[in-house]
This record gives C-alpha cells, structure tokens and sequence, in this order.
C-alpha cells in the first residue's frame, strides 16, 4: 500500500513539472543576458615571510631575527598582534663531516597590511635586517561582497535593457521577469604571487632611498546573469 502511494505522489509530482514546463514555453518571452565587471585596488596584501637559523659561524637564532622584526614592524605602525600570524615553524637536521648534528631551525610567516606603500616600506626593512626571503602571497579586497552584489544588480539592469531594446522596434513590451540566472563566479584570492611593481626608487644618496610605492595588479571581479522576461502587447 505504502510502495502504491508513493509511486502516485511521484507521478502526480512529475505531471506537475511537465505541466509548469509547458505553462513556461507557452507564454512569450525573451530571454537576454548580460556581463559587467571592474576592476578595484587591492586593501589586503599579505607577505610571505621566513626566518631561517645561518647555517654559519656564529649564526642569528630564529628567535633573535624574530625580535629584531618585530621591533622594525612596529617602528612602521604595524599591529603585530593583529597583522602577524605564524604559518609554519620547522627544524632540519644538518650532518657534518666528524661531527654531531646540528639543528637548523625556521620560522614562516604571514604578514598583513593595507597599502603598497607599508608593503614596500616592510620589504626594505626585512632587507636591512637580511630577511630576504618574503615575496607576496595574495591579495584581497575588504569590500568583495558588497561589489558582487552591486555587479549583480548592474547585470540584471542592463539585461532589462537589451530587453527593452530588442522588442522595441517588434512593438512589444517587456513585462515581469519569469526566469533568473546567476552564472557569476565568486571570487577567490589569488595565492600565485601576484605581480608587484616597483613604482619609485630614487635615490637619496648613496646611504638609503626613497620608501617603495609597490603598485598591486588590480582585481577584475565580474557578474554574469541570465533572465527571461515575459512578452507583453
């Protein structure tokens, strides 16, 4: 009994389907898409940063470039607390000829700041420091859900445009939307080391230089939909 009901709840729900498919190919529509995007200034950047122990005489410790680069940071009104994360903290084992092993130890790290300009500043003082092990991880923008929003609702505009300018000349008009599609991709932070442009580097004299200005490669956010719209007299 219970196999029977199910089978007539399932035949009843698929007469329904059929029935609202064809209610939908028998009224006139149009069906439009339309793509817009832009591009924004990145406000996230974050710095890949590693400490390494000197495999030398008389190496620095981790823990002794560590400090030394936190007082730097905070020499450049960097929030270590808040914008440095620890990422991975190794140690590799070193043989030598004769000798007991010794352990080399490293420390990563993930920087965050705002703007090219603090970007460029922390690079030439981890250099100064001999850090130079940092490139750029990845960019992002604070505002990336408000903007796909907005690019959403510009796609549907310009959609209702098309529409309007197809069925103009035909005598026709555009009435309610039937049928909505979001074919948009969300955006995910790049990880590939974005590209980094040294904008400034003049000379001051021969001791030091100006800060770098390090411009970003802008990000392209786009919005694509897809509507239907109902044909009216």
């Amino acid at each position: 009994m219970k196999k029977a009901l199910t089978l007539t709840i399932l035949f009843a729900s698929t007469i329904s389907a059929m029935a609202q498919s064809k209610n939908f190919l028998d009224v006139p529509y149009l069906e439009t898409s339309a793509k817009v995007d832009t591009l924004v200034n990145p406000d996230k950047i974050f710095l890949n940063i590693t400490i390494r122990e000197k495999d030398t005489k008389g190496r620095k410790s981790v823990e002794e470039q560590e400090n030394k680069m936190a007082q730097r940071l905070k020499g450049l009104g960097i929030d270590i607390d808040e914008q440095l994360t620890i990422k991975d903290l190794a140690s590799n084992y070193k043989k030598y000829f004769l000798r007991s092993k010794e352990v080399l130890k490293s420390k990563q790290f993930s920087l965050l700041v705002y703007d090219g300009l603090t970007a460029g500043k922390v690079m030439a003082a981890l250099e100064d420091l001999d850090i130079a092990n940092t490139y750029l991880e990845k960019t992002e923008y604070s505002k990336m859900d408000e903007l796909e929003l907005e690019l959403k609702t510009r796609a549907v505009k310009k959609a209702k445009k098309k529409a309007d300018a197809l069925t103009k000349p035909l005598g026709q008009k555009v009435g309610p939307a039937i049928y909505i599609l979001d074919n948009s991709q969300p955006y995910y932070p790049r990880n590939n080391q974005p590209r980094m442009e040294m904008k400034s580097m003049a000379m001051v004299d021969m001791a030091e230089s100006e800060p770098l200005d390090i411009g970003f490669e802008k990000i392209r956010v786009e919005s694509t939909v897809k509507v239907s719209f109902r044909l009216t007299e």
